[in-house]
């Protein structure tokens, strides 16, 4: 079976959640699945769900504190970096078939690698391995490259009205 990358990016909610949801349905079909979270290094309920209820699915986090607040430290950079090359090996490994790269698109968005980097991480991958690339911000290069792409449209956020994040449902 051929695979193919995806692309989830746009600033309305789902974009993670869309990635798993389609973990979880190759996970029930038999296929091996690789999580990897950039920037992200905190804990997070999805991340506790994984590890303790799908552990046929990889997960690995190549972020430390969230930095969103602020601007990316060279320690945010080296392990972005260091994650980038790590998820190039696990994807020629051919060890997975479906490997996700969560907040990719924030890693380029703030110069943790480029968009060419991941193209060529990309082009190296066997035939048969499915990607999923998430964030904000996808790169018109990302767009053109990816052969689906999802745009998360905000309509309505309860965000805007103060609410914040929730555990188990925004985090």
């Amino acid at each position: 079976m051929r695979g193919f990358v995806h692309l989830y990016t746009g600033n309305g909610k789902g974009k993670t959640t869309a990635a798993l949801g389609l973990a979880l349905r190759a996970v029930g079909a038999g296929k091996k699945v690789s999580f990897n979270q950039f920037v992200k290094g905190q804990r997070y309920s999805e991340i506790d769900a994984v590890n303790k209820l799908l552990p046929s699915i990889t997960v690995r986090q190549f972020g430390l504190d969230c930095f969103i607040i602020q601007s990316p430290t060279q320690m945010d950079i080296e392990a972005a970096r260091n994650g980038l090359n790590e998820v190039s090996e696990i994807i020629q490994s051919g060890r997975f078939d479906l490997v996700i790269l969560d907040e990719a698109n924030i890693a380029i968005y703030y110069n943790l690698f480029t968009a060419d980097e991941l193209i060529r991480v990309l082009e190296k991958k066997p035939k048969n391995v499915e990607i999923v690339i998430t964030g904000r911000y996808a790169t018109r290069e990302l767009i053109d490259y990816a052969d689906l792409v999802t745009e998360m449209k905000e309509v309505k956020h309860y965000y805007n009205n103060g609410v914040e994040a929730r555990k188990g449902i925004e985090y």
